[in-house]
């Protein structure tokens, strides 16, 4: 059994020298080392396995969305190391917090759960179903990955700014009148991600609409700087145009999966979305090569949640290399600089939020800054990574058959510069593995005060 231990507290008695993981990026056994060491610190900061606690969830200040994207780069370190230590836990978890209809909404998250939380949490179990993490028997992770997409489907609001998803799911919670990068951005990867999966176009055409609504609405702008949402009562007229990683990583992904399942000029189509994603936000979120949340890092202004984002958007690129091989040369650069210097800022007691060379403390970091510091060093394992597995090569079924339309959800398609405009996807691609391309190679639920996610830096 897992036990958790208070990092903190054991630093501050120890008369130790703390010391930096030292890795080597050019060495599967060290990467591998300090993987497992940085997988220790994060999930000694789990006690939700014990006696009393909740399986699941983290303790306070932490949210439930944050638990939901601990599992999920859980999985992707089983995967990457084939270190399979922590899959109890991790299975225990997903299995307890599905809810009591198999939908990632159990009652006691209602007062803080919006659309990218639930999202969060289908996405883990889509990495699941994916990856062929074990399941219990007769049941299946993709299932629970369906069901938060028919219903989300459901959710599409046609009524105000022509579409897309509000932030949060019940009207007494605050942000329910805003309309958001990451809710959209969510649902639209785990449609393209289940239209991998399944062969099954309804979940193409879902992907296809929400992404031609968000560059049509401008939360996509024409150069693919990506924004974090609007207000719905304004009609989606004036944008907050913070720019967060995670919110960015999101839509790289999903383009990555349609083009992965795509060919001839719809691929060509996917395959520019994808290019300009990838330009625009490599180069803003990685100055000087090493990841970074631009937008309050430099400041000292990141919450609890911002922590976690840009280790996020590292799971995002290692996702989008497994599915678009061709991405690898760009993407294995800024991932091999930014783990070299995550390994840099981490020792047994935490790791540090910047990874810049000047935040040597350690000891205040916690749950997101690990979680991101594991994302990128695990994620210089990608190369030896297998595709992700389909219902056709290997993966288990979903007992549901993708057919939710909602009255508001018919796909309209429309035609936005720089953005896929038709549907119609081919077989996905799963013959090769990353390590083709790469050769020689190596919601916030906690804001719940303040619509919009500028109200994030008053917290």
């Amino acid at each position: 059994m897992v036990r958790a231990n208070t990092l903190a507290a054991l630093a501050a008695f120890s008369l130790v020298p703390v010391r930096a993981f030292d890795l080597d990026a050019k060495s599967d056994d060290s990467i591998k080392a300090t993987a497992s060491s940085i997988a220790s610190v994060l999930v000694g900061y789990y006690n939700g396995n014990e006696t009393g606690e909740v399986p699941g969830l983290l303790s306070e200040p932490y949210y439930w969305w944050n638990a939901g994207a601990m599992w999920d780069t859980l999985i992707q370190y089983w995967q990457l190391t084939g270190d399979s230590q922590y899959n109890g836990i991790v299975s225990q978890a997903l299995q307890f917090q599905q809810g009591q209809d198999g939908d990632f909404m159990p009652l006691n998250q209602t007062k803080t759960l919006g659309n990218d939380d639930q999202a969060t949490w289908a996405l883990a179990a889509m990495s699941a179903a994916e990856q062929n993490f074990p399941a219990p028997e007769g049941k299946s992770w993709v299932s629970l990955a369906d069901a938060v997409f028919n219903e989300q489907a459901l959710r599409w609001d046609t009524k105000t700014c022509e579409g897309g998803l509000r932030w949060q799911i019940f009207s007494f919670n605050a942000g329910y009148s805003y309309k958001n990068g990451v809710s959209n951005g969510d649902f639209f990867q785990l449609a393209s991600r289940l239209a991998r999966y399944t062969g099954n176009t309804t979940y193409s055409d879902w992907a296809f609409t929400v992404y031609n609504w968000t560059t049509s609405i401008g939360f996509i702008d024409d150069e693919y700087n990506v924004y974090d949402g609007a207000d719905a009562i304004q009609n989606c007229t004036s944008l907050s145009k913070v720019q967060f990683s995670y919110v960015a990583g999101t839509y790289i992904s999903g383009a990555a999966h349609m083009y992965n399942i795509s060919s001839g000029d719809e691929q060509n189509n996917w395959k520019t979305a994808l290019d300009g994603l990838l330009k625009t936000n490599l180069d803003l979120f990685f100055p000087k090569g090493i990841a970074t949340e631009i937008s309050c890092e430099g400041s000292g202004t990141c919450n609890v949640d911002m922590h976690s984002m840009k280790g996020i958007f590292g799971q995002n690129l290692v996702d989008t290399i497994k599915v678009a091989p061709y991405t690898s040369s760009d993407i294995v650069k800024v991932l091999t600089s930014t783990a070299e210097a995550a390994a840099d800022a981490c020792s047994s007691t935490g790791c540090s939020l910047s990874w810049n060379g000047k935040d040597d403390d350690t000891k205040t970091g916690g749950v997101g800054e690990s979680l991101s510091a594991l994302s990128y060093v695990q994620g210089l394992l990608v190369g030896k990574a297998a595709a992700p597995v389909t219902q056709a090569t290997g993966g288990s079924a979903s007992n549901s058959n993708g057919t939710a339309t909602g009255t508001s959800g018919t796909s309209t398609n429309a035609s936005t510069s720089g953005s896929p405009t038709s549907s119609g996807t081919a077989a996905p691609t799963t013959s090769g593995n990353a390590a083709v391309a790469l050769g020689s190679q190596m919601g916030m639920g906690g804001v719940v005060a303040i619509v919009g996610s500028m109200a994030w830096f008053m917290l």
